[in-house]
């Protein structure tokens, strides 16, 4: 076992690669922590359902508005120098919901989702090519497998956080929030957002001892040498490639896809008389099957064409779609947990897919392209907030085409896979003519 451990990460790099392979379970852990988010803003301060999706739109947008400046940076700085900023980043915006609580302003902790995502855009665009960097090209696949194994790792350990110390403790779920008057609404709301507030704090405090221990020690060093051709040359000709163009948009459906599913549990839980801790235990099965998936397709990858169980995972998770809107009651909630399994594999084996046959400094620049991407994770919530407020702020409010506008909205994330599978299609067709 020993062998094997060193054969992947030599003895030089053992402390880099654990600092480095911390940042996956930590960008988990902010994605998952922030989920339960939008309900529990909704009732704090009472938002319709458009106002408390904006929080995914300050996370998301983070990603967007940074993955492109962070690749460049990366290009011409050492990849340290970037995972530095992008922790100084985490931890400011996570710090920043300390004066958010005290002022209770619902805008100021929106700024403070959108500082900390700048963070994980470096983190993200900076991260996987500097696990690729340590050690040899043999081993590369497989090391970068051993670090993005601790990604779903933090998103459990952020949901049970979330479920835990902000849910469980939350005052305004307990009670009519709505229908008490102001000075008691006043003691509640301060009590919640310090709630809310706290582990946000603490994870500020966390990132800033990562940030000291990366600091502090030696890291290998490792830049892009060859500028020769400018960032926005390599853009343009990336988007000429109709291959690399489909897969950014196949990514952006999927991590919108992959937020709804996973943000609206709650409601979609609430509108069958499920409280919001009970719900988090779903959202807890649905991120253990989303963690088991990635194994299990992993394996799968070996006997299997990438595009070929693309297309498989995508088509199974329209059905259960299909289910989560047609089958109302606990067993429409049992086929949404299901989606989390078929989704287990996307975004790895896109983001791999879409990166074929370009060249290293191609795929540097691409690779921010496929993190901006994520931005479909703040577009798509949006969305399904506005059907889930047709009827009004609650989640049966009004019945579309039989079933309440709850099951409704997960028609968009349906929408999503159907466009991933036609992607998937064109990849192993691809794929076949070229064997």
């Amino acid at each position: 076992m020993i062998k094997k451990t060193e054969s992947v990460v030599s003895r030089q790099v053992i402390l880099p690669f654990v600092l480095i392979t911390s940042l996956f379970a930590l960008w988990g852990f902010a994605n998952a922590v922030t989920d339960p988010m939008v309900s529990a803003f909704k009732k704090v301060l009472e938002l319709n359902n458009t106002q408390a999706s904006l929080v995914q739109l300050a996370f998301y947008g983070g990603y967007f508005t940074m993955a492109l400046p962070a690749s460049m940076f990366i290009r011409k700085y050492s990849y340290k120098v970037g995972v530095l900023i992008g922790l100084g980043l985490y931890a400011f915006g996570a710090l920043l919901f300390y004066p958010a609580a005290v002022t209770e302003q619902f805008g100021f902790f929106l700024v403070g989702l959108y500082v900390l995502t700048f963070g994980l855009a470096f983190l993200e665009t900076t991260a996987n090519p500097y696990i690729l960097s340590m050690g040899s090209a043999e081993t590369a696949t497989r090391r970068l497998n051993l670090a993005q194994a601790f990604n779903p790792l933090g998103l459990i350990g952020g949901l049970l956080v979330a479920q835990k110390f902000v849910l469980a403790r939350l005052q305004s779920d307990d009670v009519n929030f709505a229908n008490l008057d102001e000075s008691t609404k006043i003691l509640i709301r301060q009590s919640d957002l310090m709630v809310i507030r706290d582990p946000y704090v603490i994870l500020g405090l966390v990132v800033i001892a990562i940030f000291v221990l990366i600091a502090i020690n030696k890291m290998p060093e490792s830049k892009d040498e060859d500028m020769q051709t400018s960032t926005w040359d390599i853009i343009v000709n990336l988007f000429k490639k109709s291959y690399y163009a489909h897969g950014v948009t196949a990514q952006a459906f999927y991590v919108g896809a992959q937020i709804m599913c996973w943000t609206y549990i709650y409601q979609y839980a609430e509108s069958i008389g499920i409280d919001g801790e009970t719900a988090g235990n779903y959202q807890f099965l649905a991120f253990i099957l989303f963690f088991v998936g990635r194994f299990v397709c992993t394996f799968l990858l070996r006997y299997l064409d990438s595009g070929k169980l693309l297309t498989f995972l995508s088509v199974l998770a329209i059905i259960f779609a299909l289910g989560t809107m047609f089958i109302q009651g606990i067993f429409g909630l049992y086929s949404l947990v299901a989606i989390s399994f078929c989704m287990s594999l996307m975004f790895p084996t896109i983001y791999g897919i879409a990166l074929e046959g370009l060249s290293e400094d191609e795929s540097k620049i691409g690779a921010a392209g496929l993190v901006m991407a994520i931005v479909g994770g703040a577009l798509m919530p949006a969305l399904q907030g506005k059907i889930l407020d047709i009827g009004g702020d609650g989640y049966t409010d009004a019945m579309i085409m039989g079933v309440p506008e709850v099951n409704f909205s997960f028609i968009l994330p349906l929408l999503c896979f159907l466009f991933i599978a036609v992607y998937g299609v064109r990849v192993f067709m691809t794929h076949k003519k070229m064997n």
